[in-house]
């Protein structure tokens, strides 16, 4: 909801009237369809951000910490480990023989590079995924599958597991063995930890992860040599560092993502043909195992067979080593692994395409807000300077008197300060207190003040609409000035108000509303919002000539012209808005006398507030859609429709629904962007809205400490706002109706002493 729009407080109707207009209670379960909707799309950014966590710096959390708990041959032993009874066991990479290992992926373009390398000089490779990239590119891991290469896990997120809690390592683990299931239909046995490299890695916080792992059945791969590739050394270097010495066989590191891996595409084609040319083969992990086991049980036979007669040919046994299908790293997935990966799949699909073209959409709202501040700055100064020019009249000095009517339903802590307010006031005008079947006694305060020249009209409980034109009816003046119960004018505010009608185009005009009870942070919020909403867009609008709203709480018609449109309409919640279009769009100018200033009591709970936005700005729709013909209505009376239909709709109904994304991306970036940077940017919407604020403080001259408000307002009073207006928007699309509410008063906005003016 826009904060420019101030409007009457409804008065209650009584069942039969409600009945009648078929207006009812909003049902709970929108409020928590708008919630689950806003509940949604944080879900869905979390889930981008957890996906983005940063790969590829290869950095430890600690690089000093103590082995003493490590065993020996785990520390000297080869790269691949594995727990049998509890008993770590280690296995060499069989002499001639390479294991091309690749961490940090997959990468939808270095990855199937690199695959279509291996392809080229057809080798395996086994690559060490990483679960969030393997959610956001499965394509890449089936063809990798497809292609003969095994893969293992590198955790969800690249953390640093040796200093994890064991939930977060059991998450870590399992996340990637469901993006695994999801993309390819298989799990896998084989795992790295990130920053993990040689054997000798292995520290006191670490291996107990690895033992935990072990016991659920993981081999641990490690490394022989680094190539080192992360660091782009240079082709030579890469190649150079990932040569084995002596014709050993090796488990070799490269990378196939996070970073430029240009040099890793440069240098694996030639450092495969130089290793071929040297006599070595290529494997997996798993091929390695087999080959380094059934040498191991050659061994063991050929030790066998010097002192006992030969069970089996070593032939035979390494055979049947190899062809053994539990050697294989690769399971395939159960049921509901299966389908609980392809849920995570599809909930990451979703939220690679919903945060992107979010992203989009609010950086599209966000040039337009900030060139809506833009816009309101240079025509608020515009109207200003227009205003005050000594030239400047709207015609002939309006001096006849007018008729004041003051709708009022159970107003008796406010009725005496209105109608004292307007005793003082310095123009002649006559009174019209229409009491709406009040029931707390307010006709009787009004007649007992026994101030001239007032009438109180006493009428069955029928709603505010009805109580106004009924005022119209029986006002004596060709101009009507209508107020609130609640609201007190300056002793010059009717006289500021109507001069406008002497130019004989201007049908209405409306005032400038301002908080009164302002002491209290929910008040000096509104008051923030109400300097800012009638001193910014209220000048815009009014010189763009489309000005939305006549406040309830401060505005004056030709009477002829609110008889003209049919009075007062009862079709929405928002007969102020309502009413100030049809004006428009039977040919009336409507203008702004910033002048002309009413005091009004506004929410002083943020129960009372809710209701009080949250029937504005459905009123708003609904008017809005009532009035949605006038976009192709033609001449003057076609303007509200072309110029500010479009300006209503984009600035207090678009644009406010999402807002709140704003401020949920802002808070998305600062965890996984650049938290620094998104605060500069956050920072610098404050520092707009704040010299936005301080002018439109400036054109009221109004004191400036209250904009020490305004950053906690942005923070806490802005979402409110915005909740209010997403469920509103909920309401309307679900075809609710709202009933008419009478807030609390309490009667503290006094008669203003002559002179007070915003001070």
């Amino acid at each position: 909801m826009n904060r420019n729009q101030v409007r009457p407080q409804r008065r209650h109707a009584t069942p039969s009237r409600i009945e009648r207009v078929r207006r009812q209670a909003v049902p709970k379960p929108r409020v928590i369809i708008a919630l689950l909707l806003l509940l949604g799309l944080v879900s869905v950014m979390l889930l981008d951000g957890y996906l983005r966590a940063e790969v590829g710096n290869d950095q430890r959390v600690r690089s000093d910490a103590s082995a003493s708990k490590v065993p020996d041959s785990v520390l000297d032993g080869g790269p691949f480990l594995s727990f049998q009874g509890g008993t770590a066991r280690t296995r060499s990479v069989p002499d001639k023989t390479i294991v091309l290992t690749f961490d940090d992926g997959p990468d939808p373009e270095w990855t199937q590079k690199v695959l279509d390398i291996l392809d080229d000089n057809d080798v395996p490779g086994t690559f060490f995924l990483v679960g969030s990239m393997i959610s956001r590119y499965p394509d890449v891991v089936r063809r990798m599958v497809d292609d003969g290469n095994e893969v293992g896990v590198h955790t969800f997120t690249h953390v640093d597991l040796s200093y994890q809690s064991a939930a977060r390592v059991t998450r870590e683990i399992a996340q990637t063995q469901l993006a695994l299931a999801g993309a390819a239909g298989i799990t896998t046995t084989l795992f790295r930890a990130p920053y993990s490299s040689t054997n000798d890695a292995i520290d006191n916080y670490s291996w107990p992860v690895y033992k935990k792992l072990g016991a659920m059945g993981y081999t641990s791969v490690f490394i022989d040599t680094d190539s080192e590739d992360w660091q782009q050394p240079g082709v030579s270097k890469i190649i150079k560092w990932a040569t084995p010495k002596s014709g050993k066989g090796a488990s070799v590191l490269f990378h196939d993502a996070g970073g430029n891996r240009a040099q890793t595409l440069e240098a694996l084609p030639q450092y495969i043909k130089k290793m071929k040319s040297k006599g070595y083969t290529f494997t997996t992990v798993s091929g390695a195992q087999q080959q380094a086991q059934g040498q191991q049980a050659q061994g063991q036979q050929a030790q066998e067979q010097q002192t006992q007669a030969p069970q089996v040919t070593p032939g035979t046994a390494g055979s049947t080593q190899q062809s053994n299908p539990e050697q294989a790293a690769h399971r395939t997935a159960d049921t509901a692994t299966l389908w609980e990966g392809r849920a995570l799949l599809g909930a990451v699909a979703v939220a690679e395409w919903t945060v992107p073209g979010l992203a989009a959409v609010l950086a599209v709202v966000g040039v337009a807000v900030l060139g809506r501040f833009a816009m309101m700055l240079v025509l608020a100064r515009r109207h200003y300077r227009q205003r005050n020019r000594r030239r400047f009249s709207w015609g002939p000095s309006v001096t006849e008197p007018v008729s004041v009517i003051v709708p009022a339903y159970n107003e008796k802590e406010c009725i005496a300060n209105t109608l004292n307010s307007l005793a003082a006031s310095t123009h002649p005008i006559e009174i019209v207190v229409v009491d709406d079947g009040s029931t707390d006694g307010t006709a009787e305060i009004a007649e007992s003040l026994g101030l001239p020249n007032v009438r109180v009209i006493r009428q069955p409980n029928a709603g505010k609409p009805a109580a106004l034109n009924n005022g119209v009816r029986h006002a004596r003046y060709d101009i009507v000035v209508m107020m609130d119960g609640d609201t007190v004018f300056e002793p010059d505010t009717v006289q500021r108000l109507v001069q406008p009608f002497g130019d004989p185009e201007v049908g209405a005009v409306a005032g400038n509303a301002k908080v009164g009870n302002r002491t209290t942070m929910i008040g000096a919020w509104q008051h923030i919002e109400y300097v800012m909403g009638f001193n910014l867009d209220r000048r815009m609008y009014d010189l763009l000539r489309c000005m939305p709203t006549i406040p309830g709480a401060i505005g004056a018609f030709r009477r002829d012209a609110v008889l003209g449109v049919g009075g007062m309409s009862e079709d929405t919640l928002a007969e102020d808005t309502d009413i100030t279009i049809a004006l428009h769009r039977a040919g009336w100018r409507v203008v702004y006398a910033e002048h002309a200033r009413a005091w009004t009591e506004a929410p002083a709970s943020l129960g009372q507030l809710w209701r009080q936005r949250y029937r504005w700005s459905y009123g708003t729709m609904q008017a809005l859609w009532k009035h949605r013909k006038s976009v192709t209505d033609r001449g003057p009376s076609g303007r509200f429709g072309r110029v500010g239909m479009p300006l209503v709709v984009l600035f207090q109904i678009v644009t406010p629904v999402f807002a709140p994304l704003i401020d949920v991306f802002t808070v998305y970036a600062m965890i996984f962007v650049d938290f620094k940077a998104s605060l500069l940017a956050w920072l610098a919407v404050l520092l707009v809205q704040l010299v936005c604020a301080g002018y439109a403080f400036r054109l009221d001259r109004e004191r400036y400490r209250y904009l020490l408000m305004l950053p906690l307002q942005q923070i806490a009073y802005r979402q409110l706002m915005y909740l209010v207006l997403i469920h509103s928007c909920v309401t309307a699309a679900t075809g609710g109706r709202l009933r008419w509410q009478k807030l609390k008063r309490t009667g503290e906005v006094g008669t203003p002493a002559p002179g007070t003016g915003a001070r």
